[in-house]
């Protein structure tokens, strides 16, 4: 059978296998053959390892042969982004200094996602170290928009987001500290899931800022997002933060949502959000169709307000770089990494080798995070931005006692074209929607919303719940997608 994975979704690939239309090893096939013809131009990938995913393809096949499949999904491929390990194969980080290091066991989440069948398919290009919005900030190469490839795909989960756009993949995985699920799949036309801090394990995740990491799916459905939630959610014994609610149920909860509308539903529209500076006027006037269209469903809409918005973004740099400084001390070139030859001794050897290792975006991060953290700094800065930090998550659950969900843009414009944000401050201003979730730990997801007409680039809204509440956020995010003014979200490649 000839396969159309033009927009192939995880359920979609279960229907085809599960039937008998196709096999593991026919779809693998397919998008292996899709990433050789195309990838050269979007970069997504940074290694892809064929012969490995056809053997677990093989191995899935012959379970579905003897009716002894792990799950209905047994045989799917997955991209993986390159800070989630995954035993045998190497995570970089997109970092020269982790270049070579091969991981000596799976994180729980690629554990999960082999206890049901799924096929981790290569790992995908990131911001190094996830520290970037573009993935221009990668060692090894620059992953493009498949929409428009002189475009960002958005990051630091750019390549996550751009091998789904592009066909490449059915699903991949990402994670998301500041917005690096929710903003690249809004720039390239996809579903990203962030979920409540905890919901999903960050055993085996290679840690920017561990108190805001967290992993996520990026997806072409919000059903295929509920999937992956179901599959990788739950308790981990091994991460002291994971949450020990049960996590599952979500598909069928989306499943159970079609036809319906957003009666009893309210909405509530952070005015904080909607007068920000740099909010381009196309992105508004897709979001209020957007709003305009959740009316039309029967939804109620409120005005709410998170007045501590304004510092979020000063709040998050001070803490994500603290963290970021903290976590990656380890990265030596002794302990883990690439060593620098031919130094003097080991102070040498240490400076040598993280000057050579890290980019340009680490190391200013690393030292803003050392100087806040710095005697006589720290009460300063830290302590100030962590009280800053419960101020943001009360903001969110004061406005959870006046509406269900909150709607807002997931940034402010279009994908940018590369180069063209070269400020770094500039650039941290363009994640102003997406950080405040972070700090204060609640789950949200973009959708995309409609195209944009000038650029023709894609648009997401951004839907935020209260923690634990992603049942709620992922019925009201389908029963959107079911209902917006129908755009084709495929790049044509």
């Amino acid at each position: 059978m000839s396969i159309d994975i033009k927009n192939l979704s995880v359920s979609s690939a279960a229907e085809l296998l599960n039937s008998g239309k196709i096999s593991a090893v026919e779809l693998c096939n397919a998008f292996i053959a899709r990433i050789d013809a195309i990838d050269n131009q979007i970069k997504a990938f940074l290694k892809l390892d064929r012969a490995e995913i056809i053997s677990a393809a093989e191995a899935a096949d012959q379970r579905h042969s003897t009716g002894n499949q792990l799950s209905e999904f047994d045989g799917i491929p997955i991209a993986i982004k390159d800070c989630i390990v995954a035993e045998g194969q190497t995570c970089s980080c997109a970092s020269k200094l982790l270049e070579n290091v091969v991981a000596p066991y799976d994180s729980t989440v690629v554990a999960k996602l082999r206890a049901k069948g799924f096929i981790p398919m290569g790992r995908v290009n990131m911001d190094e170290f996830a520290m970037g919005s573009t993935c221009e900030n990668s060692a090894f190469q620059k992953t493009a928009n498949p929409w428009d490839t002189e475009r960002v795909p958005g990051g630091s989960s750019g390549g996550s987001a751009a091998s789904v756009a592009a066909s490449e993949v059915p699903a991949a995985l990402g994670s998301d500290t500041g917005g690096s699920i929710r903003q690249p799949a809004s720039f390239c036309g996809c579903v990203g899931l962030k979920p409540t801090y905890g919901r999903i394990s960050r055993y085996g995740l290679v840690a920017f800022a561990s108190s805001l990491d967290q992993i996520g799916p990026l997806t072409h459905s919000v059903l295929d997002a509920a999937i992956l939630l179901d599959t990788i959610g739950g308790h981990d014994k091994r991460d002291s933060t994971s949450l020990p609610d049960a996590c599952e149920g979500f598909a069928a909860a989306v499943r159970a949502v079609a036809g319906k509308d957003l009666t009893g539903i309210k909405i509530g529209l952070p005015k904080e959000y909607f007068s920000a500076e740099g909010l381009e006027p196309s992105i508004k006037a897709i979001t209020d169709a957007a709003i305009a269209t959740c009316k039309k469903l029967g939804a109620e809409i409120v005005e709410v307000s998170l007045p501590h918005t304004k510092y979020a973004i000063s709040a998050y740099y001070i803490i994500a770089t603290a963290e970021a400084s903290a976590n990656l001390a380890r990265f030596d070139g002794i302990r883990y990494g690439a060593r620098a030859p031919e130094s003097k001794d080991l102070v040498d050897s240490y400076f040598k080798s993280r000057g050579a290792g890290f980019g340009d975006e680490v190391k200013r991060r690393i030292l803003l995070g050392t100087y806040v953290l710095s005697s006589g700094y720290y009460d300063a800065y830290y302590l100030k931005a962590q009280k800053v930090r419960t101020l943001i998550r009360r903001d969110f659950e004061n406005a959870a006692k006046e509406c269900n969900i909150i709607l807002t843009p997931v940034a402010p414009s279009v994908a940018f074209k590369f180069g063209e944000k070269s400020d770094p401050l500039q650039m941290y201003l363009a994640d102003i929607f997406t950080i405040a979730l972070n700090l204060a730990g609640n789950c949200g997801i973009s959708v995309p919303a409609a195209i944009e007409p000038d650029s023709g680039m894609p648009v997401g809204i951004q839907l935020i719940a209260p923690t634990l509440q992603e049942k709620t956020l992922l019925e009201v995010a389908a029963i959107f997608e079911a209902n917006r003014e129908q755009s084709e979200f495929a790049a044509n490649l």
